[in-house]
């Protein structure tokens, strides 16, 4: 009976260790098999995250807007024929050191562009009156900088050897690339046949002789408590306007269509101080708010 009973407790530990055995192997082939299968695989269900294209793919897939250089401007309703298109200059140009407050136009660069014409008659975005010198420009917007060029005397040279003077008075937006003068037709016609439509130029600011004082203009509109001022007629491009307030120069933002506004009226009416690219200062006194009526100085900026 003794001997019975220790053939069955051995039976019953080799049935055990075997079921161990198979437990053992059954969880390590499942451990295989769990780490054998791709993360993607146990949640295809999932969304698969959206990522942008990259630059490359973006320059395929994508045609580049032309540049402004690229831009045509389409010629008057003289011109019949039109000349190759040259590149405009864009980049900025290294500041004169004779003019620290220059802007984009600068003395002493050359800037290429393209000609084409229009029917001016001295009137346009600057706000002067409209008369009978029509050796105008209108200048495009980049280098019209928000009426900086109102005013700048600039020397228009075509490759055939002639070249016009021209002072800026209108602004030429939109279809004008930087570097292009959408000049007067009679200013046009001194360089070359209407017939042509747009040629391309180099074109560098001018300090002409032969100048007569500036004028100035007090807005329509003006009053003692609300102004803006103009300037006409002055040989070089205008950097700063001030006017003389409790006893200190305060200096008045120049608006896109050419004049200084003062616009709670301080200084209205009294002292005018002007600052020319080169530094230049003339101090005009004397001149009464009368809306919309030009009054000339005695003072004139140095030619340069």
């Amino acid at each position: 009976m003794h001997r019975r009973w220790l053939f069955l407790s051995a039976a019953a530990v080799l049935i055990v260790a075997s079921l161990t055995a198979v437990l053992l192997t059954g969880r390590k082939s499942e451990a295989r098999d769990t780490a054998a299968t791709p993360a993607a695989s146990r949640h295809a269900s999932a969304p698969a995250a959206t990522t942008s294209p990259s630059a490359s793919a973006d320059a395929t897939a994508v045609s580049p807007k032309p540049s402004a250089k690229a831009t045509e401007r389409k010629p008057s309703a003289s011109a019949t024929t039109a000349s190759a298109k040259p590149t405009a200059t864009t980049a900025a140009q290294p500041a004169s050191g004779s003019a620290p407050l220059a802007g984009r136009i600068r003395p002493g660069v050359t800037y290429q562009g393209v000609a084409t014409f229009y029917d001016a008659d001295g009137s346009g975005a600057c706000l002067y009156d409209a008369g009978g010198d029509v050796m105008t420009g209108a200048m495009n917007t980049a280098d019209y900088e928000g009426s900086k060029a109102c005013g700048a005397y600039v020397v228009v040279s075509a490759a055939n050897g002639a070249s016009i003077t021209v002072r800026i008075t209108n602004e030429c937006p939109g279809d004008c690339a930087p570097g292009q003068i959408d000049l007067s037709a009679q200013a046009f016609a001194k360089l070359a046949a209407p017939s042509a439509g747009r040629i391309p130029i180099t074109w560098k600011l001018a300090s002409p002789s032969g100048l007569g004082p500036l004028s100035i203009r007090y807005k329509t509109g003006s009053t003692q408590y609300w102004c803006g001022i103009q300037v006409i007629g002055h040989r070089n491009p205008l950097a700063r306007l001030e006017v003389s307030s409790g006893g200190v120069w305060r200096s008045l933002k120049r608006e896109d269509y050419n004049y200084f506004l003062s616009e709670d009226g301080a200084g209205c009416g009294g002292a005018i101080r002007i600052t020319d690219i080169y530094g230049q200062q003339l101090t005009v006194n004397g001149i009464a708010v009368r809306p919309n009526v030009v009054q000339p100085t005695k003072v004139q900026f140095a030619a340069h």
